[in-house]
Formats: C-alpha cells, sequence, structure tokens
C-alpha cells in the first residue's frame, strides 16, 4: 500500500515531535526529516529515534543539509571529506531507523546553465568514483532496512546523471540490495519525455518517490498527469512511500490536509 509522507521543511513547529504530531492530524503517516547539520545533536538524535513510538508518524527518510551537501565528488579534498563524513553520518542514522537517504554526483545551481548540453555523461574514472563511494555508503546499511537511494536532479541542480536510465545504469552496476531510485517528479518534468512510462521502466528498482507538481506546487496545482503517475506506481506495484517536497503554497493547516485528501484519492484509484 502507498503511503503519504511529508517533507520536514514543509511543517511548522520547532521541534520534529511537534512537526509530527500535526502530520499525524493532518494524514500523513510519515516524516521525511531534513536536519541541517549545525543543529544535529545527540538529544536530536534521540528525539528522532523515538519518534515513531510518541507520535505514531514514522521517519521514513532521512538527510543531513548543510552548504557542503553535493559536494561529496568535488575536487577539494577537505569539501568532499567533509560531505562524504555527513553523508556517512546520515547513512548511520538510516540503518538504526530503516529509512532511505539519497545521494548525488554533485547539487548547486549551474554556472553557466547547461541550456544547450543537457544530458552530460560521467567519464571512466568519474563513473568508477562515485559507484566506489555509493558501495561504501551502502555498505553502513547492509543487513538493514535501511537504503541508500540515486535521486536524478534537473540539469540546473547538477550536470551529471538526470535521467532516471542514468541512475538506474549506476544502482545496476553495484546490484546492491539497499540500493534504489528516488525518483522525484518535480526534476522529472523537466528531464524526462514521459514520466509514467520512465517510472514503468524503473520498475522493481523504485525504493521511494519524491512528489512536486511541474511548478513544485502540491500535487494537482500545476500540469502534471497525477493519475498516470500514480496509475503507473500502481503497474509496478510499488507499494513505499510518497513523500512531499514542494511548496506548501500558503497556510500549511489547511493545505497539507487538502494535498493528502487529494493523494489519497489517486492511490485508492
Amino acid at each position: 500500500m502507498i503511503t503519504l509522507a511529508c517533507s520536514s521543511p514543509m511543517v511548522p513547529g520547532s521541534t520534529l515531535t511537534e512537526k509530527a504530531e500535526l502530520l499525524g492530524r493532518w494524514g500523513y503517516g510519515g516524516i521525511a526529516v531534513f536536519q541541517p547539520l549545525q543543529d544535529w545533536t545527540e538529544d536530536v538524535r534521540a528525539e528522532l529515534v523515538a519518534l515513531e513510538g510518541r507520535t505514531g508518524v514514522r521517519p521514513v527518510e532521512f538527510v543531513l543539509v548543510d552548504e557542503i551537501y553535493g559536494r561529496a565528488m568535488s575536487a577539494d579534498p577537505d569539501l568532499r571529506a567533509r560531505c562524504r563524513a555527513m553523508y556517512r553520518e546520515a547513512a548511520g542514522v538510516c540503518a538504526e531507523l530503516g529509512a532511505v537517504t539519497e545521494i548525488e554526483y554533485e547539487y548547486g545551481p549551474q554556472d553557466p546553465l547547461p541550456l544547450f548540453e543537457p544530458f552530460q555523461q560521467l567519464d571512466d574514472e568519474q563513473r568508477a568514483g562515485f559507484i566506489s563511494f555509493y558501495r561504501e555508503l551502502l555498505d553502513i546499511v547492509q543487513g538493514t532496512a535501511g537504503r541508500v537511494l540515486l535521486e536524478p536532479l534537473n540539469r540546473y541542480e547538477s550536470r551529471y546523471l538526470n535521467l532516471a536510465a542514468d541512475n538506474l545504469a549506476i544502482i545496476d552496476a553495484v546490484a546492491h540490495p539497499n540500493a534504489g531510485l528516488l525518483p522525484d517528479t518535480f526534476h522529472m518534468s523537466i528531464e524526462e519525455a514521459d514520466i509514467a512510462e520512465t517510472l514503468r521502466r524503473a520498475g522493481f528498482r523504485i525504493a521511494h518517490v519524491h512528489l512536486g507538481d511541474n511548478n513544485r506546487l502540491l500535487p494537482g496545482h500545476g500540469r502534471l498527469d497525477w493519475p498516470g503517475i500514480f496509475g503507473a506506481l500502481a503497474e509496478v506495484g510499488y507499494d513505499g512511500w510518497v513523500n512531499l517536497e514542494c511548496s506548501t503554497e500558503g497556510d500549511p493547516a489547511l493545505t497539507l490536509p487538502a494535498s493528502a485528501a487529494f493523494l489519497r484519492t489517486l492511490i485508492d484509484a
């Protein structure tokens, strides 16, 4: 059964507990925690580990965020080391919780914009280096329900691995049970010719899904074919979490419950 989750930055509240309690009342069973690295403490970790028991809302995704995020393949050795340490910490948390985290080859605004050279490919050295680091993170979650996923980003946020197919080639190369794909419908609206068909081709390798319309507003507030998207997920037998990662468009106390109701109609259909 597909289940609803929402990203923590979209929810009001000063603690994870306050955010999770609101989400539970608004119709969500899971929370995706995007935790600022500078505020990551043992107390916050303890709160996170106990969150489902206290609120009934499960932490299904965990990401540490900082300006060093997306720099795991940087040419700067210090930046690369600090970013990789952050990713290792996130993977360790996911191993404990049975949650997912994600990595990308790089992340950040592109300058110059890749207006005329989309879908750049990794060379052999880049590909080997990325696969090696991916396997290192997968070793951390091996034997647990935790997973480290690849999320295709649009060309304006990364030069490489923009298409689901390119990420699936990496996933197939590592051939690890804790690997998988994290498709994001907003990014896909830019890069994929047919989102539903791309999901069908990804099939069993889909492990988690981010939701946002083509304008990165809430599902149904843009132009994406949501019945087609959820129909494709049903066709491949996807039964995991779908997580809102977009704008709340106003008062979340109004828009997030309404979005949950809309998404449930798609799941039920």
